[in-house]
């Protein structure tokens, strides 16, 4: 995994990645974009600070990390990140109902 600092972007967004949009406890993750190559923590702060339409992360690309925990730095795929409740490294907790704006952020499987 690549070392260094991110390209992390957020409106008023905190140590953990909690932005001016999203501020529970469990509003800790960053979302890769695959239009700018850098880290948001909502769909709203990418849409105030980039000066471009957002694009949501290629299933060809499945294999890359698209998701940080704002908690550890753990960077994860969206796969593993879409089947957790909790990030894989510190157990930090992920509002689940981040997962109902998937569709923003991922290019998802079509279903039958």
């Amino acid at each position: 995994m690549a070392s260094g600092p991110l390209p992390l972007r957020g409106v008023g967004m905190d140590s953990q990645t909690r932005c001016a949009h999203y501020r529970q406890l469990i509003d800790v993750i960053a979302l890769r974009h695959a239009c700018c190559e850098t880290w948001y923590p909502c769909h709203l702060c990418h849409r105030e600070l980039a000066d471009h339409p957002a694009v949501p992360w290629p299933a060809a690309r499945g294999a890359e990390p698209a998701v940080l925990c704002g908690v550890c730095a753990h960077r994860m795929t969206a796969s593993e990140y879409l089947g957790a409740g909790s990030c894989p490294a510190c157990q930090a907790l992920f509002n689940p109902g981040c997962k109902a704006h998937a569709p923003l952020y991922f290019e998802l499987p079509q279903r039958p």
